[in-house]
């Protein structure tokens, strides 16, 4: 494994530190406690550090401009063309991920939002690597009526400044884990 991911690994592993229960008993449910979003998601999408900032600002852009206001006119500022999707339901490259989003049903662009609209948990950077961590509420399965709140991450790997490469955990439909 490379030493950069091992590091991202480590740095995700410290942030669940921070937010696991601080109770000393054992939980009786499989609901925890809430994940909580950020007040103000887009101060953490900064760093001293230029590079980091770059590509932390360009992530923040990828998010608010393409993901929250679909305007996939602008991916090539955002996006290399070669573009290495591991999200199991796109293929690689700028062109397929714009007809991936594009091509949806009901795909209509949106004006950008002035705040980002995404709860942001943290937002981590490490060498060409930024990771975004989401606060996902998502149905019971037990009981349609409850939901929980859990962790969804994007991370990238840039280079020059764009986007190049792109994992998250998302599964294809159907899927039973």
């Amino acid at each position: 494994m490379k030493p950069i991911i091992k590091r991202i690994i480590a740095a995700l592993a410290a942030t669940a530190l921070f937010a696991a229960p601080a109770a000393a008993e054992p939980q009786t449910t499989s609901v925890n406690v809430p994940v909580v979003a950020h007040p103000d998601p887009e101060s953490l999408f900064t760093s001293p550090d230029p590079k980091l900032h770059r590509n932390k600002q360009t992530a923040m852009k990828i998010i608010k401009e393409l993901l929250e206001a679909g305007r996939w006119d602008r991916a090539d500022q955002y996006l290399t063309e070669r573009y290495i999707q591991h999200h199991p339901g796109a293929a690689p490259g700028r062109e397929n991920l714009v007809r991936y989003f594009t091509e949806r049903p009901g795909y209509a662009p949106k004006p950008i939002p002035e705040k980002m609209q995404t709860p942001v948990v943290a937002v981590i950077a490490e060498g060409d690597f930024v990771t975004v961590l989401y606060r996902r509420e998502v149905q019971h399965p037990d009981d349609p009526s409850l939901t929980y709140t859990t962790t969804g991450f994007d991370t990238w790997r840039f280079v020059d400044g764009k986007a190049d490469e792109h994992w998250d955990p998302d599964v294809l439909p159907g899927t039973v884990e």
